[in-house]
């Protein structure tokens, strides 16, 4: 095997765990934890059902190309719940620090140019500047939220979830990517979270 496959493949074996980090949210049926790698999946499967929602222009190949890679730096760094408190919270400094050193470890297992183009995608999603990232992220905000929904309160529960983090965590992510979602999920969030 040639030095450029044995990275490839280096790095599609690493990718593989994702499928082993557990997250916070629970499947559709509740019955047990979700997978990174389930999750990414699924957020793929969101973008190309939900493509009429995003806006005009919006490049659906790279969104899907984002979700698929989005979430790899869990597999040094863990699920880091959108609803976490404290200094390794989602969003932290240091929880962005650790992502962004799992990124170049991961990302550097491939062929330079390979790994440079993947790990811009990366850059790219979590920047959510682009309309194509922005797309991505409300897609990432979303899916949590449907399979609460249909499982009965799902994690919010545990985290004690208020309206006001609802709508500053999610709602703002959705509403800005997907504001015909945002109208949709904010409409059936109601039933949990009255004041929304």
């Amino acid at each position: 095997m040639t030095g450029r496959l044995a990275a490839q493949f280096a790095f599609l074996m690493e990718a593989d765990k994702l499928k082993h980090v557990l997250r916070a949210t629970t499947l559709a049926d509740g019955s047990r934890r979700e997978n990174s790698g389930e999750h990414s999946w699924h957020l793929a499967l969101y973008a190309l059902v939900l493509a009429d929602q995003a806006a005009p222009g919006v490049n659906i190949d790279r969104v899907i190309r984002m979700l698929i890679l989005h979430d790899l730096v869990e597999i040094d760094v863990g699920d880091v719940p959108i609803h976490s408190a404290g200094g390794t919270a989602h969003g932290s400094a240091a929880t962005s620090a650790a992502e962004s050193r799992a990124a170049e470890r991961i990302f550097g297992l491939l062929p330079a140019e390979i790994g440079t183009d993947l790990r811009g995608l990366w850059q790219e999603f979590e920047a959510a500047e682009t309309p194509d990232a922005v797309f991505a992220k409300a897609l990432d905000r979303v899916q949590p939220v449907m399979h609460n929904l249909v499982s009965g309160g799902g994690t919010w529960h545990e985290y004690d979830v208020t309206a006001d983090q609802m709508t500053a965590r999610i709602g703002t992510r959705i509403a800005r990517g997907a504001p015909r979602l945002w109208d949709h999920v904010r409409d059936r969030l109601r039933a949990y979270f009255p004041d929304i």
